[in-house]
């Protein structure tokens, strides 16, 4: 059956989610993204996401692709913005929709990844973003955080900063070109920029900068963080509520990337 291929571009609150995919217990970001494609197109297929959040973990650029069959595409792009978040809850949205070339996957095309870390450094909560910030009551040291931080940037073999998981990851080497901390009075943003992730590697990332900030690690210890490839070695993992996947990057048009095989460096979670 001849299909279109539509992109879109999701923004959720995981709060209330056992992370994007669908699962066996618990609701999944992309099951309700599904249940509302098929009821405005019954033979629709699934959706397939550039990433696969952890549980109670945000975003605002979730990239994902569907295919519709022609036969029952009847509205412009604009048009199906509205009509899903017609029908989604109000704790997830349909930003935009576009065309997307036959051969787009919004996974394996992808060029690299944002992700924003919400931390709330002040002996009292703001309850306003309690469901989107980690409560850090205890001073910081800024500068030594962000020493550290800068030991992270470039190519480097980050199996210290991964989760173990129930399979082995082929490679854990990844080029992270950002790995910024922007502090506004009490509100601290960790941006982690890089061209994949492994699981937990984001948060695991924030955690250790914490305890740096805290004295528990010195900023140069970073390099023997890296260099052990031991994730006993590493700092804690940040908690799950106050990470975001802000942005996918894809290459410009008729630049497309060598498309990985599943279970290669692009296709790890990352939460």
């Amino acid at each position: 059956m001849e299909s279109i291929k539509i992109k879109l571009t999701i923004a959720y609150d995981g709060t209330h989610y056992a992370g994007w995919q669908t699962q066996a217990t618990g609701t999944g970001v992309q099951q309700k993204v599904e249940e509302a494609l098929r009821a405005l197109f019954p033979g629709a297929g699934p959706v397939h996401s550039s990433s696969r959040t952890d549980t109670g973990v945000h975003a605002l650029g979730m990239v994902a692709h569907v295919e519709i069959p022609r036969a029952q595409w009847r509205m412009k792009p604009a048009r199906l913005v509205l009509a899903m978040n017609a029908h989604l809850p109000e704790d997830i949205r349909v930003v935009s929709a576009s065309r997307a070339a036959a051969a787009f996957h919004a996974r394996f095309d992808a060029a690299g990844k944002q992700y924003r870390y919400s931390l709330w450094n002040h002996p009292a909560l703001n309850p306003l973003i309690r469901h989107m910030a980690w409560h850090v009551p205890q001073p910081l040291d800024f500068g030594a955080m962000r020493q550290a931080a800068r030991r992270l940037v470039g190519r480097r073999d980050f199996r210290a900063f991964a989760v173990n998981r129930n399979y082995p990851t082929p490679c854990t080497v990844r080029t992270l070109r950002r790995c910024d901390i922007l502090r506004q009075g009490p509100r601290v943003t960790f941006v982690i920029e890089g061209d994949g992730f492994l699981y937990r590697m984001c948060r695991s990332i924030v955690g250790t900068l914490v305890q740096v900030g805290k004295g528990k690690i010195p900023p140069e210890r970073i390099d023997e963080i890296l260099e052990s490839r031991d994730r006993r070695v590493a700092g804690m993992t940040a908690p799950a509520h106050g990470l975001t996947l802000w942005r996918v990057f894809y290459p410009r048009q008729g630049r497309q990337p060598a498309r990985l095989a599943p279970g290669g460096p692009e296709v790890q979670r990352a939460a």
